[in-house]
């Protein structure tokens, strides 16, 4: 498993033309991590609490007092965007369930020779030798039976009638039936940070399911340093399972509300 944070929210300078346009300044934290800027921003719109009006608190005080009173709308203003590569086709299943707040695109199956296809071994297996070598004969035999199904295929008359591009689609589509969940797969997934947030606090620590709990951890290590507030009130622990995922703090407020002071 890898993962990359591939692109995040920019807060562009055009902000500066509404202070300018309502009279008001807005004293900004220094060297404050831009997506975490443009919460704050969003933030004190909803009531106009710019100039005389703003609180002593900078940026850092702001957002984490935005979590502890459960006021997280405005976190949605702000995205990440991580490259989940070699992952199994079973936590990208599971991933995509999360709908509010995400976009997805996946590598295609249908589109892509799995003639080649990688498997990704559940954590810990390595450790169950017997286990570990049933696994690999169901794996490799797989792929034997997709590249098998995909040469029989191509060389009858299967799906004749169709366009060429579209009847080896078809053929892999009777193919990748065979593949297993343990199939790698590459993904893209965009997230608002209050999306990534219920998602590490549901699924970062779930005992059995250790490859899940390997992605919250990743994502936790790409997440953190830019938005340290955001995701600063979760933390990485290990037990002997491997590591994992939970808040450290709870907030005080409730979860749907939607004001900000």
């Amino acid at each position: 498993m890898r993962l990359f944070l591939i692109a995040n929210t920019v807060f562009r300078e055009e902000h500066r033309e509404f202070l300018h346009s309502n009279q008001v300044s807005w004293r900004q934290t220094k060297d404050a991590r831009t997506s975490q800027q443009l919460i704050e921003f969003a933030g004190r719109v909803c009531y106009m609490s710019f100039g005389e009006h703003q609180s002593s608190k900078d940026n850092s005080h702001y957002i984490r007092h935005l979590i502890e009173r459960g006021h997280e709308s405005v976190l949605e203003h702000s995205s990440y965007t991580i490259l989940a590569d070699h992952i199994s086709r079973a936590l990208s299943h599971q991933l995509v369930r999360h709908r509010a707040g995400f976009s997805y695109s996946q590598l295609s199956q249908q589109y892509h020779d799995e003639s080649s296809a990688v498997f990704t071994p559940p954590e810990n297996l390595r450790d169950w030798g017997v286990a570990e070598q049933h696994w690999r004969a169901a794996t490799e035999g797989s792929r034997t039976a997709y590249k098998a199904i995909v040469e029989s295929l191509r060389s009858s008359t299967y799906a004749s009638h169709l366009a060429p591009k579209e009847r080896l689609r078809a053929i892999r589509s009777i193919a990748r039936s065979v593949l297993p969940n343990a199939t790698a797969t590459t993904l893209v997934i965009t997230g608002n940070a209050r999306a990534w947030r219920h998602l590490l606090e549901v699924r970062g620590a779930i005992v059995g399911d250790l490859e899940m709990r390997e992605f919250c951890a990743s994502l936790l290590d790409l997440l953190t340093p830019e938005a340290p507030d955001v995701f600063g009130d979760f933390e990485i622990i290990q037990d002997h399972l491997g590591r994992l995922v939970r808040r450290s703090s709870e907030p005080s407020g409730e979860s749907n509300a939607s004001s900000t002071d």
